[in-house]
């Protein structure tokens, strides 16, 4: 795994996510309350990309089956057996920078 640099903070703002990729790989990147949080931009589902959905809250919707998720840890809510993929997270000099794997590392 290895660190990419994404954006400046200041261009995600609270309350707000953005799709973006890093090497390949499409990250969902979400301002939870002023804290970033970076997931698999691909609902566990039927791969649909989460950055097509709503964030409302502390819950993340998938629009193709309304599929849930808690943004701050990642575990689904409906259903409760759903799990996000994580990615590592820093601010560093006001950038976001994100821990990604290669591409094809991904399950």
């Amino acid at each position: 795994m290895q660190w990419y640099e994404i954006m400046p903070l200041d261009d995600l703002w609270i309350g707000e996510m953005l799709g973006v990729e890093a090497e390949g790989v499409k990250v969902l990147l979400i301002n939870v309350e002023g804290t970033v949080q970076a997931y698999l931009d691909r609902c566990p589902h039927q791969a649909s990309a989460l950055s097509e959905g709503n964030f409302e809250g502390l819950t993340l919707t998938c629009v193709t089956h309304l599929w849930e998720f808690n943004v701050l840890t990642g575990r689904g809510i409906n259903p409760e057996s759903s799990k996000l993929i994580r990615f590592p997270v820093r601010i560093e000099n006001g950038m976001i920078y994100v821990e990604v794997p290669e591409a094809g590392d991904i399950a």
